[in-house]
């Protein structure tokens, strides 16, 4: 008979191959720190089997519903999910036990014949089924005196890919972060800079979640979460969550930590919102004090806060459709 000391942890993960990835590495590290083998639970959610596209039927937050309802009925012990798919509301019942180091936030482009997007033709067209990508693309396009046509995409890395391979698209925009999870990088013809492709809020960072009342797991997980990366999100999403805007609308964020003779000394964040075809695009950002501990949210909060309220007074309700009253 096993104790719960020593019975294997159950993660629960969505079945494609990035997440199978993602949840595959976690799982090692979490047995490494607990001593515990780790079983990947397939939980199969609505994002993957709808084929709407993502900004009809919700948004990101499609792909954690299935994994959160299983954590909640002890079906499974933790769940990785990608930050990015994460809403910005979190409920009291479920913790984010870690936020570990994130990898590269930047999109990249997987064009044909090793083009970058400044060589791609005028009207080449672009696959991304995010409205997030599409205007920034459309305005850096615009911004080079040409046109691209974006092109609505569903479909795991793989299907995606192939659209370009087998010619149908010019080019698809990927997160950088998931090409290299499932080792696939070097197929990225170019990693689209920050300074003209702000990523999603959260991009390239993943969430351990645990329900509230397994306290004995929560702080067993907290050894893999990296204090530099949970500020830098969470100025993101606060962002977002000061925009009410979901996780499909057309906003880009990325905080930064500045870095001083060794010393992290400041967070920058940048932040994005923009109509899809790229005609009209309200760009700020602002910078503020790095958190005291681990334990300081408030600070990363009001910076996302204090951003949003910049860009709203900017314009930017206006660029993104419906919004929340």
């Amino acid at each position: 008979m096993t104790d719960s000391t020593t019975r294997a942890l159950r993660l629960g993960t969505r079945r494609s191959k990035l997440a199978m990835a993602q949840s595959g590495r976690v799982a090692e590290v979490v047995s490494e720190l607990t001593g515990r083998p780790v079983e990947l639970v397939e939980i199969t959610t609505y994002g993957d089997t709808s084929r709407e596209h993502l900004a009809q039927i919700g948004g990101t937050g499609v792909f954690v519903s299935a994994l959160r309802d299983a954590l909640l009925a002890g079906e499974i012990d933790f769940a990785v999910h990608s930050l990015k798919d994460l809403p910005t509301t979190q409920p009291e019942t479920l913790t984010l036990a870690a936020i570990p180091v994130r990898e590269d936030p930047r999109d990249a482009l997987i064009a044909r014949d090793g083009l970058t997007f400044e060589q791609l033709p005028d009207g080449a067209r672009v696959g991304t089924g995010s409205p997030r990508r599409m205007a920034q693309l459309n305005a850096w396009a615009r911004s080079l005196g040409r046109r691209v046509e974006t092109v609505p995409i569903r479909g795991n890395i793989d299907t995606r890919i192939g659209f370009v391979a087998k010619g149908e698209l010019d080019a698809v925009v990927l997160a950088a972060a998931g090409l290299t999870r499932i080792g696939r990088i070097d197929e990225a013809t170019q990693l689209l800079s920050p300074d003209v492709i702000l990523p999603a809020p959260g991009q390239g960072a993943l969430a351990i979640e645990c329900a509230a009342v397994n306290v004995d797991l929560i702080a067993l997980l907290a050894e893999l979460d990296d204090p530099d990366t949970r500020a830098a999100v969470t100025a993101e999403r606060s962002l977002l969550a000061a925009l009410e805007a979901g996780c499909s609308a057309p906003v880009g964020a990325l905080a930064d930590l500045q870095v001083d003779e060794q010393a992290v000394t400041e967070l920058h964040l940048r932040g994005v919102v923009g109509t899809t075809d790229g005609s009209t695009l309200v760009q700020l950002s602002t910078t503020g004090h790095v958190p005291a501990s681990p334990d300081d949210v408030s600070t990363p909060l009001n910076l996302g806060r204090e951003l949003a309220a910049e860009m709203l007074a900017k314009g930017a309700a206006g660029l993104m459709g419906e919004r929340a009253l």
